[in-house]
């Protein structure tokens, strides 16, 4: 028999994964097989589930022993096994870092178990940043997702993994349905541990009421035995529906931490503990019933607290649920193109260069192109468009995007990671790991403020035991829970999730953690011209030859710039017949032109300043008004002199005019900064009432007239899409990409406009102003409740229960106005 089979036979009695025990009530199973497989602990059932979920379920056919458990050794089951340092594990959810300053470094998208506040985030990112080898660490709050990156040359993930696990806290890789998972066992947990503090108070009030209204008159037995049951009440209540404050409390304090929990377990516990003293010697006062009913209205704050924060991370996760689970594979078609010969596979197994069905009413699966039909297409999840999109054969489809009218069939060109909604999934990720300076800001004062509010309580404390020992306890409980430094710490993080999903459904997809707080102060606004403010499709209207045809002139000029993909390289390509021309030794010069060799002689096509410095003459004077007439004009020439002279001309986006005006009139000033002639420039800058616009400029001089204009105290916002901007993008304070332009610009760009429609920075700028005046309203309630809050409960004039209601009501209070920025 083989050592697998042996392994079996225990399975019904043990777990299925590392061969213990399985605990009375618990429930891990995993399907394994077609099979469904019992798991001893979540440790078990999270590494089983690796394993099948990328395609190694071989791995319990042939193993010929068992693991250690996760429950006693999870950082030596990943050391033994490399589960998680597999390629194929990583391959969905790690990937090679973006700017990495070399080749060795990756990023892993992780989603966290065990956050319960802003400490816990806190306390996470500064012991993962400690561990060898990893180089940056960020954790989103709202959405509970991490965003690690690690030096592969001196660590492993198993090894960021188990750092995670040594504080108390469980790392899994990130996926859609993991973290709806997590999220509706948060839920159940949560209402459970509600219902139990619920419970309790109310039978613990039965209690205590009776108590209260005899007034002393109640005999000394009766009263006691009063006591007795409140305690036995109260029991469930502590060990179960508070423990996840004494837990966390405890994790930070070994830890030599002081976390936001602290406090409320210090406060919880020492009201019990007396309470349990007093209890015992039948002498004092008891607190049963302040306690039940504080715990229970803590948690039914942070129990509401937790749907708003969830409802906030789902509309952040929307684009991941965008691409379907299956789709209809044609294998032969088109010879058979019918219903009947689609075949239903899952969308991961899809290929580039399948065929695929797609009816109407269903999402499109992956990018790709029209084969067959007509149809159109609601891309409003991806670009903000509202309106749906024609799509005829030919066509491009995006993935995500739904079939609003008649079957389409469709070609896939790019699948996985490589479509244009994991891009922006991508980009959103980082948006949403990293922390924006106010942020940063609010943790570190919030940090301070816990360690002031103890030894505030503490100080509190004694002075009322001098004053009045009966009132000290209550007072000093009363002290630590009615501060909250929760609310500060999520004042602003849950103003910019929300925000950063309500900016992605008008279009405008937010790519780096300043980028709304940097859009809200923008004055001044920036544009290129060609592709950014015009369409970006040129049209060559004129060849002006100076000697020769021009037939050879156009064919010269399109042999050098073929293999661009500049609009007006392309437009030069189209117009330009094939003469066996052929260019060696091209060299593009940014924002000039391009040069190189044809039959061994040097040639240049560009900007007549850039193409007269190999010949060193003047433009000809017939040529000279159609230089500066407003179009764009490229020349062509070699040692021997002028050649010709191209003029094209690219018509304004049909919405820039609306999206000037917008801005104009929120205040924004406005600027042209363009590399084409100076009244190419201007023509555009008086269509659409914009006095500064600049042309003739190089990148250099972009960049240059940018830091002027910064140094002289303007927030500037520059809006662009090509390589020759992603200099200039990089300098200002936010940069602005079309969805549509080149990969480098997106990439160094703060934001993107998905629908490359340029109506969606007014109402993009006016969201980012008032997510800026949500964070501030709620600093400034965070701030004024704690200083309000704290002298009262020092005065005696607030009870333990009710500093809990207080403490829920202002971490509830920020994330629900939070949650008004997704009105439109």
């Amino acid at each position: 028999m083989r050592g697998n089979d042996k392994l079996v036979t225990m399975a019904d009695q043990s777990c299925y994964h590392c061969g213990l025990p399985i605990p009375a009530g618990a429930d891990f199973p995993v399907e394994i097989d077609q099979t469904r497989r019992e798991m001893c602990c979540a440790g078990c059932q999270a590494v089983a589930q690796a394993i099948v979920g990328n395609g190694l379920g071989d791995y319990y056919r042939h193993r010929d022993a068992l693991p250690e458990s996760p429950r006693e050794a999870l950082p030596q089951v990943l050391a033994d096994f490399g589960l998680f340092d597999h390629p194929d594990v990583q391959k969905n959810f790690v990937r090679r870092a973006e700017g990495a300053a070399g080749e060795h470094e990756r990023e892993a998208a992780l989603i966290l178990e065990g956050i319960t506040c802003a400490a816990c985030v806190w306390l996470n990112e500064s012991h993962v940043r400690r561990q060898p080898g990893v180089t940056s660490v960020d954790i989103n709050y709202t959405t509970r997702r991490a965003r690690v990156r690690w030096d592969q040359r001196a660590t492993r993930l198993s090894a960021i993994l188990e750092a995670i696990s040594t504080i108390g806290y469980r790392a899994h890789p990130y996926d859609i349905g993991r973290a709806e998972e997590l999220a509706q066992k948060e839920r159940k947990t949560a209402l459970w541990r509600l219902f139990v503090a619920g419970f309790g108070m109310m039978q613990v009030m039965m209690y205590a009421v009776p108590v209260y209204l005899a007034d002393g008159d109640m005999t000394p037995d009766i009263e006691q035995l009063m006591r007795w049951a409140s305690l036995i009440l109260t029991l469930p209540v502590i060990g179960y529906s508070a423990a996840p404050f004494f837990v966390s409390a405890w994790r930070d304090l070994k830890l030599q931490r002081v976390g936001m929990d602290v406090p409320v377990a210090l406060g919880v516990g020492a009201a019990f503990a007396a309470s349990v003293w007093a209890t015992l010697i039948a002498a004092g006062e008891v607190y049963f019933d302040s306690v039940t009913m504080f715990v229970f209205f803590l948690l039914s704050g942070r129990y509401l607290e937790m749907m708003a924060r969830q409802r906030a991370a789902r509309s952040v996760e929307t684009l991941a649920r965008a691409i379907p689970a299956f789709a209809t594979r044609l294998s032969g078609w088109p010879g058979n193109a019918g219903e009947a010969d689609g075949e239903r596979v899952a969308v991961a197994r899809l290929n580039v260069g399948d065929t695929v069905q797609v009816k109407p009413g269903e999402t499109i699966p992956a990018d790709g192109r029209v084969l067959d039909g007509a149809s159109a297409a609601d891309e409003s999840l991806l670009t903000g468009e509202s309106r749906p999109v024609p799509k005829r054969v030919g066509d491009a489809l995006i993935g995500g995007s739904v079939n609003t009218a008649s079957p389409l069939v469709m070609r896939i060109e790019r699948v996985g990671e490589s479509t244009r909604v994991a891009a922006i999934q991508r980009l959103m990720e980082r948006a949403a790991a990293e922390k924006p300076r106010l942020v940063e800001m609010a943790d570190r004062v919030a940090g301070r403020f816990i360690v002031a509010l103890l030894l505030l309580a503490v100080a509190t404390a004694l002075a009322w035991w001098w004053l009045d020992p009966s009132r000290a306890l209550w007072i000093f409980v009363a002290v630590l829970v009615v501060s909250c430094p929760c609310a500060l710490s999520l004042a602003t993080p849950a103003a910019l999730t929300v925000a950063t999903g309500a900016l992605a459904a008008r279009g405008v997809l937010v790519t780096r953690g300043h980028a709304i707080e940097a859009l809200a102060r923008a004055d001044r606004f920036i544009f290129d011209k060609t592709g950014t403010l015009t369409v970006g499709q040129m049209d060559l209207v004129e060849v002006n030859p100076v000697r020769g045809e021009a037939g050879f002139a156009l064919s010269t000029a399109a042999a050098l710039e073929r293999g661009s993909e500049h609009p007006i390289a392309r437009a030069l390509i189209a117009g330009g017949a094939d003469a066996g021309l052929v260019a060696s030794s091209v060299r593009a010069t940014a924002g000039a032109g391009v040069e190189g060799l044809i039959d061994g002689r040097p040639w240049r096509l560009g900007r007549p300043e850039f193409v007269a410095a190999i010949h060193g003459l003047a433009v000809p004077l017939e040529f000279e008004s159609k230089v500066g007439a407003g179009d764009t004009v490229v020349a062509l020439g070699n040692a021997d002199g002028w050649q010709a002279f191209f003029r094209l001309s690219d018509s304004l986006r049909s919405e820039a005019s609306a999206m000037t005006a917008g801005l104009s009139a929120a205040g924004i000033k406005l600027s042209i900064f363009s590399g084409d002639a100076t009244a190419a420039a201007k023509r555009v800058g008086a269509a659409l009432g914009i006095a500064d616009a600049r042309g003739g400029l190089s990148p250099e001089d972009k960049h240059a007239a940018l830091k002027a204009l910064q140094d002289a105290g303007e927030t500037v916002a520059m809006v662009g899409d090509g390589v020759n901007d992603a200099p200039v993008l990089a300098r200002a304070q936010v940069s602005i990409a079309m969805g549509g332009g080149a990969d480098l610009a997106r990439a160094n760009a703060d934001v993107v406009l998905l629908g490359n429609d340029l109506r969606a920075l007014p109402p993009g700028l006016a969201l980012a102003r008032r997510t800026v005046r949500i964070v501030k309203q709620n600093l400034v309630w965070a701030f004024a409740y704690n200083f309000l809050a704290i002298p009262l409960a020092m005065a005696g004039w607030v009870t333990p229960w009710m500093a809990g209601i207080g403490m829920s009501a202002s971490s509830l209070l920020v994330v629900l106005n939070a949650l008004r920025l997704q009105r439109r």
